[in-house]
């Protein structure tokens, strides 16, 4: 690379100009030098920083904002119903030949699908790994595979419906209410509300959500069907009838087409009551016959509701890209509009906002971006000299503008982990300018010429700079190429990083150069000096080339450097013992790393609690509702509730990406409290704790905040699968007593219970029923009349379809042991079903989950107090390694929850590590061109390790994916010191110093920059400490990079005396260069 570029116009002839072993000095004085070539070109340099800078500044104000990174959801639910079946019967006839299919679809990860009676849903999951490009046509492939096994599904089954935008987050959520609206009018001014709201420039979409479904019931006592002698099929194919909608001609005339439209159809309610129906040769008049009401769902399906009131929810999802902060501007001011247009006792509320999370959210890390950049010029400022420190000063909005404008052009937007990312890239970003600056310093003071010292600035550090910011971009590396979902969720980590440390090169190797040459002083006659100056001077003085040729017992500059020069000497003397103390941290660091608490990702740092109510299985949707309102009332008036919505019947809508969304259960409900802040979150959290298990003990309750990272559910999984649902079961219970045992575990639970749905068999006696003339579809239709209405036309209203129900009064359908004195019409007259059948009551399954179509029982459990998931995992997962491995053929325990997910993410970087090595390792040979100079370099790399475990332990923090990730690009920084080091050591041996000598001058010289960079680096860093997702990769970078930074400037002296058998009497100016012997001693 030398022999490509070159050292500059000063050439290596110089004073003290070091250069690489085994090869003399080149003369650079025609080769090319950016730093000579900008200062010779100032006005273009000058033109072009400007310019870039702002454009960086535009392209920041249009950076998408949102709360987390864009992610791509590989999930699609498939939800099919079969009206009349069992659990049973649904898994096996619809759930597992959907099942069967859908196994042979590219990229499947597994199914996890549950089967209920009437109702299958399977959750379809694509592996991590699969190309985001190929996921809409993964989707395009399942409806395929589907669409070839819906003829085979038994006959009456509907669907299957399909959801692949199941991964949508609602920025906005709004509640729409008002005494003595009902929910029909409320869907009337809603779809007003829609039309305005998608005319709103980045909305995507608006759903609802609480919104019932209207029918029309007609009521008809079983009294009136015995007496009229007419089966319920009959009437309902009477009053279709009348209803049909059927082609009836056109009349052509010579000019025009005139359509005849014969009337009869169903306008309104009176219309219907006063049809005339025709009953075995009789008129009657249905109003007459039956009740007729207009209503909703009974029982419902869903309910949202606030302040104790049913609303109806509507939720708006942005476009992709969008700006989440000024969407809520938008929508601000447009819903701001729309209520003052709203009638009188309306009410529009928002009830979640991202927006504001976000703007929250970015305002922090805003915040701490501040701090670290004066943090970092102050640490320029006071150890470079106000000049030096100002030029610094300037050279980082230069490279934040320059970062904005690259992100801008690679779609990235600012989001918690961009952010956090520029944060944790301040203190790397100035270390190329420190360098470049304090060298150029340096020259001045030995009183070269402003354009010849910035000239061999470059000469010197440029490449060796280049080649450290690239071996610490590629410590990110395996980030950005991480297969997992958490890998694409933290991959900006890698962009950003990669984006600004780049940036600051050039910016070192240019704009530096540049500022240094018009702000940084010449040396100037120090007769005249000032005693502070003189001291100060002398305090930044480094020893020129011929300094460096006097023997080592020379005098010193400063009674520091001759203590630091004394302490290297002897660690290069005792070159062993220095090596195995280093070995012997290192160990204690890795036994010590077993203490270390593990963490998946955090608690998110957002206002929401989570309260999750289960009733048994088979528990009404009305029972469910009255435990949901019990609780509202409870938590009315508490003072740390800004305000709270109740979704009953299913989970709340994917409000925050991470957000583990529950599907539909009638036994389900999930209360979203908004607390007025963190703390009150916290207070909150304790009080229902309390609460809940003392005041509602028929309730499964869990209290949760909101997490970071990818959805996990309970922390705590274990998940028991097998082909016999009885040994399933009983595997499970084991495993539910085993994480009993571990005290850390609360509400350890099955996610689906033993059979606990009643039922009642209705067991026809086959041969009366021939002799009556009626069938077991006769018999069940008219059951499914009876008891739950069976719709037979449609109400047509606009653009709306109203289902038309019959059905019996309610007195006739709440009491099963009444069912057998129902009288059944046949064709021989009405008889009691008690007649034609008998009834035995049962319990079957309510729910039965399955993962790829095997029944899987999920032993599941939240952690107490301060324990840490992963903690809890590991120690259960030990102790049932004994059940394991008498596990019979075809059963098996697997880790979920938050040790599968972070399993799975672990080993997707890990994955990478082999290509991260091989690129670390072709740039360190690039630079060094010597096997032993880069082993050396990498050995330098797990030092951090040392640091790491020491400021995790000290400030309890836990070793989560996130520290994961910045331990593992430590390392790039760490040998970006090394290669630094060991370049200035080369340099000054084929300058002709004794190879002791150079060791120790080496690593004098570098001491003050390395120690500049690193404070830099560590103390931008505290800004992030008191973040939830950062704080602890923060305090790891932290530990790890002083404990390396010290180590290295002893280790490596001590290791490269060893490596190339160094002797301390190999000192003064030497002739020629060195053999170097690749031997260690």
């Amino acid at each position: 690379m030398r022999a490509l570029f070159g050292q500059g116009p000063d050439g290596a002839g110089g004073p003290g100009e070091p250069g690489g072993p085994r090869r003399p000095a080149p003369d650079d004085s025609g080769r090319f030098n950016l730093s000579a070539w900008a200062i010779r070109n100032q006005a273009l340099v000058f033109f072009a920083v400007v310019l870039a800078t702002l454009f960086g500044v535009l392209a920041y104000s249009r950076l998408g904002q949102s709360e987390d990174p864009p992610f791509t959801f590989r999930a699609m639910v498939i939800r099919t119903f079969w009206p009349g079946a069992t659990a049973r019967q649904v898994e096996e006839q619809v759930t597992d030949r959907i099942g069967r299919k859908l196994q042979e679809t590219p990229h499947l990860d597994y199914l996890r699908s549950y089967s209920r009676p009437g109702e299958s849903l399977i959750v379809f999951t694509m592996k991590d790994s699969a190309p985001v490009s190929e996921v809409r046509d993964t989707w395009y492939e399942v409806r395929k595979k589907i669409g070839d096994v819906v003829d085979t599904l038994p006959p009456g089954v509907r669907g299957p419906y399909f959801d692949d935008e199941f991964g949508d987050v609602y920025t906005n959520i709004y509640t729409l209410a008002g005494d003595g609206f009902s929910p029909a009018q409320l869907h009337d001014y809603a779809d007003e509300l829609r039309g305005v709201l998608l005319r709103v420039p980045g909305v995507a979409k608006v759903d609802y959500f609480g919104d019932p479904d209207e029918h029309i019931t007609i009521e008809i006592p079983n009294a009136q069907l015995t007496r009229l002698s007419i089966t319920p099929q009959q009437l309902a194919r009477a009053i279709n009838a009348q209803n049909a909608v059927t082609p009836s001609g056109t009349l052509t005339t010579a000019f025009d087409r005139v359509f005849v439209r014969p009337s009869g159809q169903f306008t309104d309610l009176k219309a219907m009551s006063d049809t005339l129906i025709d009953i075995n040769h009789r008129l009657v008049r249905l109003g007459d016959i039956a009740t007729i009401k207009r209503g909703y769902d009974d029982p419902p399906v869903s309910q949202v509701r606030t302040n104790g009131r049913p609303v109806l929810a509507i939720g708006i999802t942005m476009q992709t890209g969008g700006d989440v902060i000024q969407l809520g501007k938008l929508l601000d001011a447009k819903t701001a509009e729309l209520r003052a247009r709203l009638p009188a006792g309306l009410e529009l509320v928002q009830v979640s906002s991202m927006p504001h999370a976000v703007s929250h959210s970015v305002n922090g890390f805003l915040r701490a971006a501040a701090e670290a950049i004066v943090i970092v010029l102050a640490v320029s400022l006071i150890s470079l000299g106000w000049r030096a420190g100002v030029v610094v000063a300037i050279s980082i909005p230069v490279v934040l503008a320059v970062t904005a404008l690259c992100m801008n052009g690679f779609d990235i937007g600012l989001h918690k982990i961009s952010l956090g990312t520029l944060v944790l890239a301040l203190g790397l970003l100035v270390d190329d300018a420190i360098i470049a600056v304090e060298m150029m310093a340096v020259k001045l003071e030995q009183g070269w010429g402003r354009a010849r010292a910035a000239a061999f600035a470059y000469s010197s550090t440029a490449f060796p700079m280049l080649t450290g910011t690239l071996v610490t971009v590629a410590g990110f590396l395996p980030i950005a190429l991480a297969k997992s979902a958490t890998g694409e969720y933290t991959r900006s980590i890698f962009q950003v990083s990669a984006i600004a440390l780049i940036a600051s090169w050039f910016a070192a190797v240019v704009l530096i150069p540049l500022l240094g040459y018009h702000l940084l002083p010449e040396r100037k006659d120090t007769a005249r000096e000032t005693p502070p100056r003189r001291a100060l001077r002398k305090l930044r003085r480094r020893d020129d080339a011929q300094t460096r040729r006097a023997p080592l017992a020379a005098p010193r500059a400063t009674r520091f450097h001759d203590r630091l020069r004394d302490c290297i000497a002897w660690c290069v003397k005792r070159r062993l013992v220095v090596i195995g103390v280093t070995v012997a941290l290192f160990v204690v660091a890795l036994a010590g790393f077993a203490l270390v608490p593990q963490q998946f990702f955090p608690s998110s740092e957002r206002p929401e609690l989570l309260v999750d109510l289960r009733l048994p299985e088979g528990a009404s949707f009305e029972a469910t509702l009255r435990e949901a309102a019990r609780l509202e009332k409870t938590l009315a008036g508490r003072p740390e509730i800004d305000h709270l919505v109740d979704f009953v019947g299913t989970g709340a809508p994917r409000f925050y990406l991470p957000l583990d969304v529950q599907m539909p259960q009638p036994n389900f409900a999930q209360i979203v409290i908004t607390a007025r802040s963190v703390d009150d979150r916290a207070k909150l959290e304790r009080w229902l704790a309390s609460t809940l298990q003392n005041n509602f003990p028929a309730v499964r309750a869990r209290v949760s905040p909101l997490q970071t990272g990818p959805s996990v559910g309970y922390p705590v999984q274990f998940r028991v699968s097998g082909n016999d649902l009885a040994t399933v079961r009983e595997i499970a219970e084991k495993v539910a007593a085993t994480m009993k045992a571990d005290a850390r575990t609360t509400g350890v639970h099955f996610d689906w219970d033993e059979p606990g749905e009643r039922s009642v068999r209705f067991e026809i006696d086959q041969q009366k029923a021939r002799e009556l003339g009626v069938t077991s579809e006769d018999v069940a239709s008219f059951l499914a009349m009876t008891l739950s209405g069976y719709t037979f036309t449609q109400y047509r209203v606009r653009d709306r379809l109203i289902s038309v129900d019959l059905r019996a009064p309610e007195r006739e359908r709440v009491d099963p042991a009444e069912i057998v004195n129902l009288a059944m019409p046949t064709p021989n007259g009405a008889v009691p079903l008690g007649t034609l059948a008998h009834l035995h009551n049962e319990l079957e399954y309510g729910v039965i989950w399955d993962r790829d179509r095997q029944p899987t029982i999920t032993v599941q459990a939240d952690v107490r107090g301060n324990a840490l998931d992963l903690d809890v995992t590991q120690a259960i997962d030990r102790t049932l390694a004994p059940l394991r491995a008498s596990l019979p053929i075809g059963y098996r325990i697997e880790t979920g929850g938050a040790g599968e997910i972070s399993g799975k993410a672990q080993a997707s970087v890990i994955a990478q590590l082999p290509l991260m090595l091989v690129v670390v390792l072709t740039l360190l040979m690039i630079q060094l061109r010597s096997f032993a100079r880069v082993l050396m370099v990498v050995l330098t790399a797990p030092l951090g390790l040392i640091g790491v475990v020491a400021a995790l332990l000290l400030f309890g923090k836990p070793f989560g994916f996130v520290a994961m990730l910045g331990v593992i690009a430590m390392s790039g920084i760490i040998m970006r010191n090394s290669v630094i080091l060991v370049d200035q050591i080369e340099r000054n041996i084929a300058a002709g110093q004794g190879r002791f000598d150079a060791i120790v001058s080496a690593t004098v010289r570098r001491f003050r920059p390395i120690m500049l960079t690193a404070a830099a680096a560590v103390l931008a860093l505290i800004p992030l400490l008191q973040s939830a997702f950062f704080g602890p990769m923060a305090t790891a970078l932290m530990g790890g990079i002083t404990g390396a930074t010290v180590l290295t400037l002893f280790f490596v002296p001590a290791l490269y005396a060893s490596a190339f058998k160094v002797r301390h009497f190999e000192r003064g100016v030497r002739t020629s260069s060195p053999t170097i012997e690749y031997t260690w001693s």
